[in-house]
């Protein structure tokens, strides 16, 4: 004889909560290039945020991870290979370059 359930209240609502969170989380392609590479030991991760999020957020939250960002004289940003202002909202899968200074000659 099959078993019976029945639906579990606290697990319907862990579930439900579960899907919420998964909803509100913004999962972006980072690019680090040259020193931002080296701060940050990577040349490509994925982060997670809160959504909604700007440029402007994940650059505090890079700031925040990775301290020694803040010793570079700039730090632009490209969204899907086109360079994003601080206020522009970032979408899920998007591709975020970290574009620093570049110097030579």
């Amino acid at each position: 004889a099959a078993v019976g359930y029945q639906k579990s209240p606290v697990l319907l609502g862990m579930a439900r909560n579960f899907f919420l969170l998964m909803q509100a989380l913004l999962t972006v392609t980072v690019l680090a290039f040259g020193i931002s590479r080296d701060i940050m030991g990577t040349s490509s991760l994925t982060l997670s945020f809160e959504s909604p999020c700007t440029v402007g957020d994940l650059r505090r939250q890079l700031l925040a991870r990775w301290p020694a960002m803040s010793t570079l004289a700039s730090l632009a940003i490209a969204v899907n290979s086109d360079y994003a202002m601080d206020d522009r909202l970032l979408q899920p899968d998007d591709e975020v370059a970290l574009i620093p200074p570049v110097s030579g000659g």
